[in-house]
């Protein structure tokens, strides 16, 4: 009983610190389009979340599997998010200047942009599958799926926080989403790098 309830307590602390990423980039979200539907970051944070359930468990097949050659790809995960960040910040920042009004903000958060922020924010969710890869593959979807659900959960507080900052700093918002992805960008680059 001990150890079932150590592993639930640990899947959650993991999923809340591979979360942390995905919150703030559903709080730019958010404060780059206030106005957004309740279903919109239903979609999301459950976009976030299965991002956050997929990588862990692609590591943890390709340590399984190909441990030599992911290990060298792994050096180059804080540069993958250091690119996608940048570049999804820095178009939002474009955008913003530019005067591209509220429904403009909205319809740039698209799939595509979307997807990128779900690799962005969850690559790192990879390394967790080094740390499971002793667990045989329920234990490792069942760790997976509750940092999914915690994610998710964290993610849905983001957009609220967000929404009601955006309220409050209407135009400018776009530009403070911007710059908090570049900043999560170069937190994620500066941790894996040193």
């Amino acid at each position: 009983m001990a150890e079932g309830f150590s592993f639930f307590l640990n899947s959650i602390l993991f999923g809340v610190g591979l979360a942390m990423d995905a919150f703030s980039v559903s709080v730019a979200n958010a404060l780059a389009d206030p106005g957004m539907r309740h279903a919109r970051r239903i979609h999301i944070a459950l976009c976030f979340a299965l991002f956050q359930i997929a990588m862990p468990l692609i590591g943890w097949l390709c340590v399984r599997t190909l441990a030599e050659r992911f290990h060298a790809f792994e050096t180059l995960t804080p540069w993958i998010a250091l690119i996608l960040l940048l570049y999804i910040g820095g178009k939002m920042i474009v955008e913003a200047l530019r005067g591209g009004g509220e429904e403009k903000n909205a319809a740039e958060l698209g799939r595509g942009t979307l997807l990128l922020q779900g690799v962005a924010t969850s690559i790192d969710a990879l390394s967790v599958g080094f740390t499971i890869e002793h667990y045989p593959f329920s234990a490792a979807l069942a760790e997976s799926l509750i940092i999914g659900a915690v994610t998710f959960v964290i993610c849905l507080f983001g957009l609220f926080l967000g929404r009601r900052a955006g309220e409050k700093l209407a135009g400018v918002a776009p530009i403070f989403g911007g710059v908090i992805l570049i900043g999560i960008g170069i937190e994620i680059f500066l941790t894996g790098v040193l």
